[in-house]
């Protein structure tokens, strides 16, 4: 990586503002006979942001991306590009460029010549396109590496490649489909940094496609949680984590623990009172629009949950079913009198001096008000 901040030149022609959003899908739809496979998306996405679609498989997301790239139809809605429709224009024809799980590299060309192809396509002049390559080669620290072969390459490196390829060609939109998807773990870790240092110097939309809540997490400026064609929940990764809006995006990110009970009192301050396993917990926070009597579920992480005295007020009684030692973290399973279990997550320097637990040992749990979040129970 260079220590210059390297911006893409706006393509000549730009009307980006601003005001007007890099990306605008509107009402978008994709059906494969009687199978809606997206189904109604509205979105914008700001210039310059780094946004992930993340999802299980067969959520719509990778879908979704290949409409905005131009390689699928819409069934009806649209799709602008800096306040431009492209619904209609052809994928050659649109300013967006597309980085896939296969690097898909001529195994027959150079890394320079695989960065240079398509400049080369539109017939850009020789010394531009010695400058510009050189310049992405060295952005994606692989200016040393411009004669060799792809063969010759690690996985990173050859991702590095096909990422250089698709930037000099300064699209204004650049899409990611699961590019890492085929990486180990600790070099999957080092090309999200990579990725998200590149996205901030380029200072160019970047569209990443993932099934990983991690990945999405530690790279976006906004997540959209996709769920069976429609977008659950689009916000920065620490609101969605912490303040999930549906049942489906809390069990999706992260550890969930949801304690389900009903709304007994809707507070003037818009929180709530809940009965939780024949407790009454007061003055919970959640989504709106939540009435006495309906069902939730009472969102509470395993981090913020501790061990309290067994007469500790709203303390959930059970018994240690599993340990779990993952390093930094110590994981514990309760099940809980009455059924279900209950995740506890705890630094493992209690390790160090504290009281040690036990499978098999008697336990309460508690956790702060402020901590726990309730959402409406999901229906069967």
């Amino acid at each position: 990586m260079t220590s210059e901040s390297t911006t893409l030149d706006a393509p000549a022609g730009s009307t980006g503002s601003a005001a007007t959003p890099s990306l605008r899908l509107s009402s978008l739809c994709r059906e494969y006979g009687d199978f809606v496979a997206v189904d109604g998306i509205d979105l914008d996405i700001a210039q310059g942001e780094f946004f992930s679609l993340l999802g299980p498989s067969g959520c719509g997301k990778t879908t979704t991306l290949r409409m905005i790239a131009g390689l699928e139809e819409p069934s009806s809605g649209s799709i602008e590009l800096e306040g431009a429709p492209i619904t209609s224009v052809p994928a050659h024809k649109r300013e967006v460029n597309t980085v896939f799980q296969s690097y898909a590299l001529f195994p027959h060309l150079s890394v320079f010549d695989n960065v240079a192809f398509g400049l080369r396509e539109r017939r850009v002049a020789k010394p531009e396109i010695r400058q510009r390559v050189q310049e992405m080669l060295e952005l994606v620290d692989l200016g040393h590496r411009g004669d060799a072969k792809p063969d010759q390459l690690s996985g990173g490196q050859q991702q590095r490649v096909a990422l250089a390829r698709a930037l000099v060609l300064r699209p204004r939109l650049l899409l990611l489909d699961e590019p890492l998807g085929a990486l180990d773990l600790k070099l999957r870790k080092r090309m999200q940094l990579l990725l998200k240092e590149i996205q901030q110097e380029v200072g160019i939309t970047f569209v990443y496609v993932t099934h990983d809540q991690e990945e999405a997490f530690f790279m976006s400026d906004r997540v959209a949680v996709m769920r069976g064609g429609r977008i659950e929940q689009v916000a920065p990764p620490s609101e969605i984590y912490v303040r999930p809006t549906t049942a489906f995006v809390a069990d999706f990110v992260g550890i969930s623990n949801q304690i389900t009970g009903t709304v007994c009192a809707v507070r003037p301050d818009g929180r709530y009172d809940a009965e939780l396993h024949g407790h009454v917990h007061e003055g919970i926070a959640g989504v709106d629009g939540l009435a006495v009597g309906d069902a939730v579920a009472t969102i509470v992480r395993p981090e913020v949950l501790g061990f309290v005295d067994d007469d500790a007020p709203g303390a959930i009684e059970g018994e240690i079913a599993d340990i779990a030692f993952l390093g930094p973290q110590t994981f514990l399973e309760v099940r809980v009198a009455g059924g279900g279990a209950i995740t506890v997550s705890l630094p493992s320097r209690h390790l160090r001096g504290g009281r040690t637990r036990h499978v098999g040992e008697a336990c309460a749990l508690g956790w702060p008000p402020e901590h726990a979040w309730l959402v409406r129970a999901e229906t069967a």
